[in-house]
């Protein structure tokens, strides 16, 4: 019964973190290095990230700066960026990029809360979903003798507060990127 617990806040753990890995990458108005984790260039002919060909840094409240150790490299990263989702036009000197980020309007404000919304709403169904599963189980381990019914209530309660505990988390999680997109 430890095991299933055990099982089901780790997986829980790991839903939380990826939540915050995605609203990391979420660009909210401030450069965030982040925002760069998913864009790989083709060095070599190896999709390779960005972080792990370049110095990236936040240079000022709205600019990120990318100094690649390879200056061959800069041509692929500024091409990568380019052809990504950022919505940010590079500005190449020849040996850094600089990325700045215009300030964000109220209407995509607006669009990035729902996003991430949304992203809260997925996790917080992970979570059930291993709620679920930690319940099946407990209740094949009733069914096979392991367990009285007096143990599968009390280890049902616990998963559902286990539960509870995590879906605030993930709340709280979406509560602190909404505020912080919002904030102008």
């Amino acid at each position: 019964m430890k095991d299933v617990f055990e099982k089901a806040e780790h997986k829980m753990n790991k839903t939380i973190d990826h939540l915050e890995e995605d609203y990391a990458a979420v660009r909210a108005g401030r450069a965030n290095p982040a925002v760069l984790d998913r864009i790989t260039v083709n060095y070599y002919d190896t999709p390779t990230p960005i972080n792990q060909l370049a110095a990236v840094a936040v240079s000022e409240a709205r600019v990120l700066t990318i100094q690649p150790w390879d200056a061959s490299v800069l041509r692929g990263i500024e091409k990568a960026i380019q052809t990504s989702d950022l919505g940010v036009n590079p500005q190449n000197d020849g040996r850094i990029i600089r990325l700045v980020f215009p300030p964000l309007n109220e209407e995509r404000r607006h669009e990035l809360v729902k996003e991430t919304s949304k992203m809260a709403e997925e996790a917080k169904i992970a979570l059930r979903s291993i709620r679920r599963d930690a319940i099946e189980k407990l209740k094949e381990m009733k069914k096979a003798g392991e367990i009285t019914e007096d143990d599968l209530k009390h280890a049902e309660k616990k998963t559902q507060e286990l539960t509870d505990k995590y879906v605030k988390n993930a709340q709280a999680c979406f509560e602190r990127k909404e505020k912080e997109i919002m904030e102008i």
